[in-house]
């Protein structure tokens, strides 16, 4: 998939339908910026927008991803079979979001518990104490190193090298 040539595709059905970026951007409901990163190749949309955009410039999804006009349409079965792709994928994000801001929490609670312990240090030196300490900070750390491995570029990878890592250990 060449994105440059599809992004030069998506400036020029901009063009023809006589619209700014600014415009396009609205009616897509994202920045203008997005936009921009369309268009140049630095980025693809996702696919429930690339749905849209299709239905907006009333082009076939394929002719998006290939950066070229077809004279073949999409059928109504191809273009459920894409939405239904699109919500699952929109919902295996959410899941992953949902799941990423309980651990932001945790740590949040963690840090707030620690630094009220460092108010609270009794006057005698407590291992028990001492121990509680290193565990809510190792906490914190874990759950933000772990949240930035999550939202990272790689995250994908990471979640499914481990699937497959538990399912060899299921098996």
């Amino acid at each position: 998939m060449d994105q440059k040539k599809i992004g030069i595709f998506f400036k020029e059905l901009r063009k023809e339908k006589n619209i700014t970026q600014e415009k396009l951007a609205e009616i897509m409901n994202v920045s203008r910026r997005t936009v921009s990163r369309w268009e140049t190749g630095s980025n693809m949309p996702d696919l429930d927008i690339l749905i849209e955009m299709a239905d907006f410039y009333e082009v076939d999804i394929r002719e998006l991803l290939d950066g070229e006009r077809r004279n073949e349409t999409m059928d109504q079965e191809m273009k459920k079979t894409v939405l239904k792709a699109a919500d699952y994928d929109n919902e295996e994000r959410l899941k992953i979001t949902q799941r990423i801001h309980i651990w932001f929490i945790v740590a949040l609670i963690c840090a707030l518990v620690y630094f009220a312990s460092l108010f609270l240090e009794p006057a005698a030196p407590n291992a028990l104490f001492d121990f509680a300490q290193g565990l809510l900070l190792g906490i914190v750390f874990a759950m933000i190193f772990i949240g930035v491995l999550m939202t990272g570029k790689d995250a994908k990878k990471l979640r499914n090298t481990k699937r497959r890592l538990l399912k060899k250990s299921n098996v």
